[in-house]
């Protein structure tokens, strides 16, 4: 069974609907089980033990939130070593482009040294079922891939 951790944070509802529908992706694949969290109720434990990460966060200022940046600082002495190539994905709400708050992301991943396996979905402005149906199919292949050992 694949363990998929979803860490995010939300200001406006957008980045939470569209951590609900990467948990919907999830839950879609056989034998897939999801742990859906805000940013400042995960934790190391919940790290460790996930397959594969999904990560949301609003834009702010051209960044990732400070709420998601504080669970990386929490988690990362403890997890230095322990998560190697462990797979992750990224979703942003922008109200800008996007781009700032995955630069940020996709640097402290490598830090991490956890391994990207899906471009990040990036909703610009109001959530579409277009970036919903992304955010669907971005939990349903981290959730599969893991499942099979692709990952």
């Amino acid at each position: 069974m694949a363990k998929i951790l979803i860490v995010y944070t939300s200001q406006t509802g957008h980045t939470g609907r569209m951590a609900a529908a990467v948990a919907d992706g999830v839950r879609a694949v056989e034998d897939a089980e999801v742990v859906l969290k805000r940013a400042p109720e995960a934790d190391l434990s919940d790290l460790l033990a996930a397959d594969g990460i999904a990560f949301g966060t609003p834009e702010n200022f051209g960044t990732m939130a400070g709420l998601l940046k504080d669970f990386f600082d929490r988690t990362y002495a403890g997890a230095e070593g322990k998560v190697f190539r462990k797979p992750y994905a990224l979703f942003v709400s922008a109200g800008n482009d996007g781009t700032g708050a995955v630069r940020a992301v996709e640097r402290i991943a490598l830090g991490f040294k956890l391994r990207k396996v899906y471009e990040a979905v990036i909703c610009r402005g109001e959530v579409t079922e277009e970036v919903l149906e992304k955010c669907h199919e971005l939990g349903g292949v981290l959730a599969a891939g893991c499942g099979m050992g692709i990952y």
